[in-house]
C-alpha cells in the first residue's frame, strides 16, 4: 500500500461517525430506600445483619438511632452516597457490593468478612440488588388527599378518600388515640397516645406504628413544624407544658413549660409560632419556633378550647378565633395587639332543647376555615350543628344541623367539603362549602372527636 492510497484510508476512517457507548444507568435513591436498606437491616439464620459490621466497617453504614428499626430520610441519603460508590452502575458481576457476599462457586469473590449470605445469582435479594444496579427505579410515589378520623372511645383512625367519600383504610392498635397531624411530606402521620403516654408515628404506606416516643406527661393535641422537622405535644397532665419531637432523630428534645395544662396546640400559617391553649388556666401560650421558647401569653375569661388563624397577606398571624369554656361561640384575638376584639354567640334554634349531658363545659367544640378564607364554621354541641359564618364580617350565613355531639371539623385542600366528627353516632357527616348542605353521613369509630386531612403518601 502506497503512502497516498494509506492516506485515503485514514482519511475515509477518519470521517466515520464515532461509535456512541450506551450511557451508564442512574442508581435510584428511592429503590435504594425502599428496597437495598432491608436487605442490609435482614436478620438471617447464622449470620450477623450487614448493618452490625457496617456501622463500625468499611463502607460505612449509619449508626440506627436508639430503638430505631431503620435509618432516617437524611440517614438514608448519606447510606446511599457512600454505597452507590460501592457498583458499578450497569454492571453487577463487577459490583463490589454484589460479588463479596456471593458464594464463590456462584461468581463472588474470594473472601467476605462478613461471610457468604448467598449461595446463588437466582436468590431474591441478590436479584433486588442486581435490579438497582442496572438502574431499575422505584414506581413514582402516589400521594392522595386523605381526611383522618380519630375515635375517642376506640383503638383506631379512619381514612376517608374525599373523592368518593369511603372509608379506604384504617391505622389500628392506638388505644385512645387523641390529636393527629399528617407530616408536610405526606410520609408520617403523628398520633398522641394517651394510653401509652407517647407519641406514636405512623408509616403512611403501610398505616403502622413504627417508633412510639415517650412525652413527658398525658398528651392532648399535636401539630407539626412546617418544615417537617419539629413535632409540638400539648401536655395536659401536671403543671402543663409543650414536648418538642425532633422528627430526624424521633427523640423528644426538650420540654416547654408554659401556663397550665394544654389542650390544643397548633402551628401558625407562618410557621414562626405554635400557639397552645390551657383550658385550666384560660392562657393561651405562644412560643417561638426558632428558640422553642415562650415568647408571650394572654389570658381570657374562660378555658381555651379549638382555635384557628387567620393570617395577613404576608401569612403571619393576623387574628387567633378561639372557641372557650362554657361559651356558646368564638372569641377573636388580635395577634399583633395580644388581646381579644370580638365575641360572636352562636343562635340557639327557637323550640329545640339544649343537650347538656357529656358537654363537658365545651359547648362550642369545633373550628374550621374554608381554603379561599371566605367562611368560618363553628360547631354547637348544645344543638347538634354546624354554622356557617361570612368572613371578614362575621355574618351568620346558614345553620346545618348533622347530628349528636358535633366535634372536630376538618376542610381538605381543595375546599370542596366540610367533615364534621360527630361523637353522638360515630359518624362523620359531610357538608358542601357551596350548598351549605349535608351531602353524606360516613360511619366511622366509637365517639369520633379530633380530625385532619392533607396530603398522604400512599404508595
Amino acid at each position: 500500500m502506497t503512502a497516498m492510497q494509506f492516506l485515503a484510508m485514514a482519511t475515509v476512517f477518519s470521517q466515520q461517525p464515532a461509535v456512541k457507548l450506551p450511557a451508564a444507568p442512574k442508581l435510584d435513591y428511592t429503590f435504594f430506600k425502599d428496597r437495598v436498606q432491608p436487605i442490609l437491616l435482614k436478620k438471617r439464620q447464622g449470620h450477623a445483619r450487614c448493618v452490625t459490621c457496617h456501622e463500625h466497617g468499611s463502607p460505612p453504614l449509619q449508626p440506627l438511632s436508639l430503638g430505631a428499626s431503620t435509618w432516617t430520610e437524611e440517614q438514608s441519603r448519606k447510606n446511599f452516597d457512600i454505597w452507590k460508590q460501592f457498583v458499578i452502575p450497569g454492571n453487577p458481576a463487577k459490583s463490589q457490593l454484589l460479588r463479596h457476599p456471593l458464594a464463590f462457586e456462584a461468581g463472588g469473590d474470594h473472601f467476605h468478612a462478613g461471610g457468604k449470605h448467598w449461595q446463588s445469582q437466582d436468590d431474591p435479594e441478590y436479584q433486588t440488588l442486581t435490579e438497582w444496579v442496572r438502574g431499575t427505579a422505584s414506581p413514582t410515589s402516589t400521594n392522595s388527599i386523605r381526611v383522618l378520623q380519630s375515635n375517642a372511645a376506640g383503638d383506631d383512625i379512619h381514612l376517608i378518600d374525599p373523592n368518593t367519600n369511603q372509608v379506604v383504610g384504617k391505622i389500628e392498635g392506638i388505644e385512645v388515640p387523641h390529636g393527629l397531624v399528617i407530616s408536610p411530606d405526606g410520609r408520617r402521620v403523628y398520633v398522641t397516645n394517651e394510653s401509652m403516654v407517647t407519641l406514636d408515628v405512623v408509616d403512611s404506606k403501610t398505616l403502622k406504628v413504627f417508633k412510639q416516643i415517650k412525652l413527658s406527661g398525658r398528651p392532648n393535641n399535636v401539630a407539626v413544624k412546617n418544615d417537617g422537622s419539629q413535632v409540638y405535644v400539648g401536655i395536659r397532665e401536671g403543671s402543663g407544658a409543650v414536648d418538642v419531637i425532633d422528627t430526624t432523630s424521633l427523640t423528644n428534645v426538650k420540654r416547654i413549660p408554659v401556663k397550665g395544662p394544654i389542650h390544643n396546640v397548633y402551628v401558625t400559617p407562618d410557621g414562626k409560632f405554635a400557639v397552645a391553649g390551657s383550658i385550666q388556666e384560660s392562657t393561651i401560650s405562644v412560643i417561638d419556633c426558632a428558640t422553642n421558647t415562650l415568647s408571650w401569653t394572654l389570658t381570657l375569661s374562660s378555658g381555651i378550647r379549638p382555635m384557628v388563624f387567620i393570617p395577613n397577606s404576608d401569612s403571619s398571624t393576623k387574628y387567633i378565633i378561639t372557641q372557650l369554656s362554657d361559651f356558646h361561640g368564638f372569641a377573636v384575638v388580635d395577634f399583633a395587639a395580644r388581646k381579644e376584639i370580638l365575641r360572636i354567640t352562636l343562635p340557639d334554634p327557637k323550640g329545640q332543647e339544649k343537650e347538656t349531658q357529656g358537654i363537658q363545659g365545651s359547648p362550642s367544640h369545633g373550628l374550621a376555615i374554608t381554603p379561599d378564607g371566605k367562611i368560618l364554621w363553628a360547631t354547637s354541641k348544645w344543638y347538634g350543628y354546624v354554622a356557617a359564618y361570612s368572613l371578614p364580617d362575621y355574618k351568620l350565613l346558614e345553620v346545618v344541623p348533622v347530628g349528636s355531639h358535633p366535634e372536630w371539623l376538618t376542610i381538605p385542600p381543595d375546599g370542596k367539603n366540610l367533615y364534621v366528627a360527630i361523637a353522638g353516632h360515630d359518624a362523620v357527616v359531610v357538608v358542601d362549602n357551596k350548598t351549605l348542605k349535608v351531602v353524606k353521613t360516613i360511619p366511622v369509630g366509637s365517639v369520633p372527636k379530633r380530625n385532619t386531612s392533607g396530603m398522604l403518601l400512599t404508595q
